[in-house]
């Protein structure tokens, strides 16, 4: 039977359309951008992908405080829209303003704060699945959201691409080219979260009186207490922290490693729009698997997928080798983001799906701060940027053993509520 979305699921997948430009955004262009700021201040290449690293962790710390608070207060009834509309408002606005930027210092902030304000929106907006669609449908809607946001992106991306390239010929200098692309992306982002603004409404939220005493923070401490006596979600949270920071540490750093490498710009960002494109039907292939396979075998198998591109970054030196890690990355990508995000859906309350995925995004669209403090101190240490990817290798041998850790525990638990039936 063909699977097809309701008027709201596809709503909701337009808000991956517009997103995932400034996630494409900000592992293509806006590398390269801070790479031509870092080299006019005389920052050497192993300074300037360390640095960037850096700022990238510092976004993902402040997640880790905000997501959490910001995620409990939008499980109160007709907040989650407010929250998600005000990191909305600052994540664009932010991304406007970079391209204004001179100071490869204020650059570096200004991101910080924009990407921050992104990442917050995400958990918002993984906390509405619970209400945009049923547990049955969820890993397909989830899927659908990451593929169409994969191939979507590619539209203002393309635009962009073509100013960055072409700038001379236009008669306009880089700076300028850029301001405009990032204009752009901000403009697309916002336009298609418009439809889901206008048609969401909170269908699971904390009753009136639940948990009112106590005070946000005591709140998120008793969410770290309850989520430390349910096994399969403990197990799966610091699963999902090792392999999806992994994940998204090669998604932020692509570019900005492909710089360091010495590699031609034009290749680096034409094999990452190869990704984007690879990743398309991988994620809906994976989505149509979901319903044959178990989707905890399948996100076993990406993660086991993405352990062997780690450590083939160990080795990469040339334009066809990044070629080569740009379609294996494509293949698993959306898999292995669309299939936690509903994996995890389904095993938490959803009239609580905010604190919850507060938590989630700590480890996950957040994105990164182990992995980027891992690659940034490696490669400093050694001197060479191929091991401080192939560092990542570790995280991912982690996140494996973890994750089969909760997937037993689920089956466990599955089996024990069956025969007490």
């Amino acid at each position: 039977m063909k699977f097809k979305l309701n008027a709201l699921e596809k709503k909701w997948v337009l808000y991956d359309i517009g997103n995932s430009a400034f996630t494409l955004l900000i592992s293509t262009i806006m590398p390269i951008y801070f790479n031509y700021l870092a080299e006019n201040a005389g920052i050497s290449e192993v300074n300037y992908l360390a640095y960037w690293g850096y700022a990238t962790s510092i976004s993902t710390a402040i997640v880790a405080v905000l997501g959490p608070t910001l995620g409990t207060l939008s499980d109160g009834k007709g907040r989650r829209k407010k929250i998600f509309l005000g990191a909305l408002l600052v994540g664009a606005i932010g991304c406007v303003l970079l391209g204004f930027m001179q100071s490869w210092l204020w650059f570096l902030l200004l991101f910080v704060i924009a990407k921050s304000a992104y990442s917050v929106s995400l958990v918002i907006y993984d906390s509405m699945l619970p209400d945009i669609t049923t547990e049955e449908r969820m890993d397909e809607v989830s899927s659908r959201g990451y593929a169409w946001g994969y191939i979507g992106s590619c539209i203002p991306f393309l635009c962009s691409l073509l100013l960055v390239l072409f700038y001379d010929a236009l008669g306009i200098s880089m700076m300028t080219a850029m301001g405009i692309a990032f204009l752009l992306v901000a403009v697309w982002w916002a336009a298609m979260t418009v439809p889901l603004l206008k048609a969401y409404r909170q269908k699971n939220y904390r009753t009136a009186g639940e948990r009112a005493a106590n005070s946000d923070r005591r709140r998120v401490r008793d969410l770290l207490s309850e989520i430390a006596g349910q096994k399969k979600v403990l197990f799966f949270l610091l699963a999902f922290f090792f392999y999806i920071d992994g994940v998204y540490t090669i998604i932020d750093m692509a570019t900005a490693y492909g710089t360091a490498l010495g590699l031609d710009t034009t290749g680096l960002l034409l094999a990452l729009l190869l990704t984007q494109i690879v990743a398309f039907p991988a994620a809906l292939i994976f989505g149509k698997l979901s319903g044959k396979y178990a989707a905890a075998r399948l996100i076993s198998i990406c993660v086991a997928a993405y352990f062997l591109i780690a450590l083939y970054g160990i080795f990469l030196k040339e334009q066809y080798q990044f070629w080569i890690l740009a379609v294996a990355v494509g293949i698993f990508q959306g898999a292995i983001q669309s299939l936690s995000r509903s994996y995890y859906a389904k095993i938490i309350p959803a009239e609580r799906s905010g604190e919850y995925f507060g938590i989630y995004d700590i480890c996950g669209k957040g994105a990164s701060f182990a992995g980027t403090m891992l690659v940034s101190a490696v490669s400093q240490i050694t001197g060479n940027v191929n091991l401080g990817v192939g560092a990542l290798s570790v995280m991912f041998f982690a996140g494996f053993l973890l994750f089969g850790r909760a997937d037993r525990t689920e089956r466990r638990e599955q089996v024990t509520a069956y025969s007490g039936e």
